[in-house]
């Protein structure tokens, strides 16, 4: 017997792109697929239909459910987010004994893949060198990077994203140091990489990226002093959250050093506000967020969760449950 699912989603846009190319017809292969995608609006009018369902499948938009609500859902087993962080609706679902999968490792990698990039590029010196090339003069001593041999890349945070970014950084001639405050340094020396404090990681990397989980501790954990200390042409990329960082501080060393160049593909708030000194300053290059999965990137989100429906399905083990435990270090 086909095992009832359901779809949750307050975006169902979001749900169909996700889903799509053949993947809500490879999971009604399996599933007693609910006709109706369920929302936090219409959750009310279709509980009394759900009594049986054991599954949601659901990715961005996910409708956040209370214990009172959970209750209605006396069959319900297990959730599968085709998306990243569950911390925001996951912990009810926790407390019930209902499991929760994501596909958080399947949107690290296009996250990854977009960040080992923008290094290679910065350690050529490719940022600064476009916009030297603009003039006929600036293009004759237009800046040159240091290259991609030996040089040292600083990350910051070796959760899912990071631990992505050291994997593909590994088969390169680059100096790895992480700043990692729950790696220990065995664990670290395991992956080839050298563990550091915060201020270490921005003296001695000529590229820091940011990969800091968004919780409380680290609001506003990156700031003037650490902008500061970067090497002569360094390089601050932020592909993690905008909210980690005082941009205010950031903004005013990146006004005093015109050697270095802020990559940011997020902001607190984003986009930035309209006078937001981001967008003027000839050092800073800001894109919209991309990092992380699109246009077909996101089928690989619903791929992971389908293979994981399968292997609960079967009594396989789970390889991206999410536990309480992980919720308070989870971004």
């Amino acid at each position: 017997m086909k095992t009832k699912a359901a779809f949750f989603s307050n975006q169902p846009a979001s749900l169909d792109m996700v889903y799509g190319n053949g993947r809500k017809d490879r999971l009604a292969e399996f599933c007693d697929l609910y006709p109706v995608i369920i929302s936090a609006e219409n959750f009310d009018a279709h509980v009394p239909n759900l009594r049986s369902v054991e599954v949601i499948f659901s990715t961005w938009g996910m409708p956040t459910l209370n214990a009172t609500q959970l209750a209605k859902l006396p069959s319900l087993k297990a959730v599968f987010y085709a998306a990243g962080s569950v911390k925001f609706f996951a912990e009810p679902f926790l407390r019930k004994q209902v499991l929760v999968i994501s596909a958080w490792a399947a949107n690290a990698v296009p996250v990854a893949e977009f960040t080992v990039s923008q290094i290679l590029l910065a350690t050529k010196g490719y940022f600064r060198n476009i916009r030297d090339c603009t003039t006929p003069e600036g293009h004759k001593n237009a800046f040159v990077g240091v290259g991609n041999y030996g040089t040292t890349i600083a990350l910051l945070g070796a959760g899912m994203i990071g631990r992505k970014v050291i994997e593909q950084l590994a088969p390169l001639h680059l100096n790895v140091l992480v700043f990692e405050p729950f790696l220990s340094v065995e664990d670290a020396a395991k992956l080839g990489i050298e563990k550091v404090t915060l201020e270490e990681a921005f003296a001695r990397g000529h590229v820091v990226s940011n990969h800091l989980a968004n919780v409380p501790e680290t609001k506003g954990l990156l700031r003037a002093l650490h902008f500061q200390a970067l090497p002569e042409n360094g390089v601050f990329l932020n592909t993690g959250r905008g909210a980690t960082v005082i941009e205010s501080d950031l903004v005013t060393v990146l006004e005093q050093r015109p050697d270095l160049t802020a990559l940011l593909d997020v902001t607190d708030p984003e986009p930035p506000l309209a006078d937001s000194a981001f967008y003027r300053l000839p050092n800073v290059f800001l894109s919209s967020h991309i990092a992380g999965s699109i246009g077909g990137e996101v089928n690989r989100m619903a791929d992971t969760v389908i293979e994981e429906f399968l292997a609960w399905q079967n009594g396989k083990p789970l390889r991206y449950e999410a536990t309480l435990g992980m919720l308070a270090t989870m971004a």
